[in-house]
C-alpha cells in the first residue's frame, strides 16, 4: 500500500528543544517527499512540578509551512481516549511515535492501541532511548506497555536496538544514526561568530552544549579543563545550556579548580537563531558523557564541520571515528584532558574538518526517511 498520509506524534512548536526541531525537521523531509504531513503535539507536556528547567516553550515566531495541532495533554486519560479516537478516524497511512521516556508511554500506547483500531494505520517508533538515562521506578513496566502497542521501530544507536529485544524480538526494526541538525542557521565565519558572542579572538574555544544534565559529565570536562598542561594555553571553555540538574555543584567546582576567569558560563537556553554562534566560534565540540545512547549535539556538530570529542559510551563512538572527525575517549578527566591537549598541540582542526565531508553522507535525513519506509513495508508484508 502506497504511503500518502503521515502524522507525526510528539514534542513540537511552541515547545522548544531538540525532540521539537528533530520532529520539525523530519516533517520537513516528508513534505520535500510530496507526502501530507501533520504533527501532533501536547497541549500540555509535563506538569510544571516535573520540569526541570525555566520554561518549557520557545521565544520565537511558529515554524512556516507545518501542520502543528496541539492536543494532547500526557497526563489526562479522557484525553488520550479522545484524542485517540478522533486520530482513528483521520485514517493516515503512517503514525511516526517519536519515544524518548518511559512517563510518556501510557499516553502513546493508549493512542496507539486507539489508532490501530481502524484496520489501516500503521505505527511506527523512533527511539530515542528504551531505557531513561535517569532511571526511575516503574521504567521498564512502562515501557514495555509501550513497546507492545506499536507495529515497528527505528533506532537510532546500537546500544538502543539491543534494548529493544529485550521487550520484542519479533518486532520490525532498523537501525539508522541521527541525522544531521542543518536547520540552526548558516554557517558563519569564526571571527563574525566571535563578535556576535563578544568574545576575543585571542583565545581558542571548546564547547559544551546543550541541557546541563549530570550524566553529560561537565564535572569530568571541567576536571579536565584543569590538567596543568592545558592551563598553558590560551584556551577557554564556553558552557552554553541550561541547568537541568542543580547547578551549585558545577559553580562550586569551577571555584575549587581555579577556572572562574577560563569558563564562560551562558547557562540558559540557547535559542535556535543563536546556535550557528556557538559552534562557529568554537574549535572543538566536547562530550564527556558518563551515559549515552545517540546525540543531537554531534549532529548539529557534523553540520557547523566541527571536530568532536566523545567518550566510550552507548552509541557515541559509532558516530565519531576516532582520529578521524575527533576522539573518543575512555570516559575519565585524565582521558579527556590528553585529548584536548593532543587537538591543539598538534593542530588536528583541518584534518579532521576535511574527513567530515565523507562522514556527513551517513547522515541524511534521506537515509531516516528510507528506514522507516523499510520498516513500514516489513509491516506490510506479515
Amino acid at each position: 500500500m502506497e504511503v500518502k498520509k503521515i502524522r507525526i506524534i510528539g514534542t513540537a512548536y511552541p515547545y522548544r528543544g531538540g525532540l521539537a526541531a528533530y520532529n520539525e525537521r523530519l516533517a520537513r523531509e516528508f513534505l520535500k517527499m510530496g507526502y501530507e504531513v501533520n504533527i501532533e503535539t501536547f497541549k500540555l507536556q509535563y506538569p510544571s512540578f516535573l520540569f526541570p528547567g525555566k520554561t518549557q516553550y520557545a521565544g520565537w515566531e511558529p515554524p512556516e509551512n507545518l501542520a502543528i495541532r496541539r492536543s494532547l495533554n500526557s497526563v489526562s486519560p479522557l484525553n488520550w481516549l479522545r484524542t485517540g479516537n478522533r486520530l482513528r478516524k483521520e485514517n493516515d497511512d503512517l503514525v511516526i511515535i517519536k519515544y524518548w521516556m518511559p512517563f510518556m508511554a501510557p499516553c502513546f500506547s493508549t493512542l496507539a492501541r486507539l489508532i490501530r483500531r481502524n484496520g489501516k494505520t500503521k505505527i511506527i517508533c523512533i527511539a530515542d532511548n528504551i531505557n531513561p538515562h535517569e532511571k526511575r521506578p516503574g521504567d521498564t513496566f512502562l515501557t514495555g506497555i509501550f513497546m507492545n502497542s506499536i507495529d515497528g521501530i527505528v533506532t537510532m544507536s546500537k546500544s538502543v536496538a539491543n534494548d529493544v529485544t529485550v521487550f520484542r524480538k519479533d518486532l520490525p526494526a532498523r537501525l539508522s544514526p541521527h541525522p544531521l541538525f542543518d536547520d540552526f542557521g548558516e554557517i558563519l565565519d569564526r571571527n563574525t561568530a566571535l563578535a556576535r558572542l563578544g568574545l576575543s579572538p585571542d583565545y581558542r574555544y571548546l564547547l559544551f552544549f546543550g541541557f546541563i544534565r549530570d550524566y553529560k559529565g561537565l564535572d569530568w570536562l571541567l576536571e579536565a579543563f584543569a590538567d596543568p598542561q592545558l592551563q598553558q594555553l590560551p584556551l577557554k571553555l564556553i558552557v552554553a545550556g541550561e541547568f537541568y540538574s542543580a547547578g551549585k555543584p558545577y559553580l562550586d567546582l569551577i571555584g575549587q579548580l581555579n577556572l572562574k576567569d577560563r569558563v564562560i558560563l551562558k547557562t540558559e537556553f540557547i535559542a535556535n537563531n543563536e546556535v550557528n554562534s556557538y559552534f562557529c566560534a568554537s574549535d572543538l565540540v566536547v562530550q564527556p558523557y558518563k551515559q549515552a545512547t545517540q546525540s543531537g549535539v554531534t549532529q548539529i556538530g557534523y553540520y557547523f564541520n566541527k571536530p568532536m570529542l566523545v567518550t566510550n559510551v552507548g552509541g557515541l563512538p559509532e558516530i565519531i571515528p576516532h582520529m578521524k572527525v575527533g576522539y573518543v575517549v575512555d570516559p575519565a578527566p585524565q582521558a579527556i584532558a590528553r585529548a584536548i591537549l593532543d587537538f591543539f598541540r598538534n593542530d588536528r582542526m583541518e584534518e579532521f574538518v576535511k574527513n567530515m565531508e565523507s562522514e556527513k553522507q551517513k547522515y541524511l535525513w534521506k537515509n531516516m526517511v528510507n528506514a522507516i519506509f523499510e520498516v513500514y513495508n516489513e509491516i506490510q508484508e506479515t
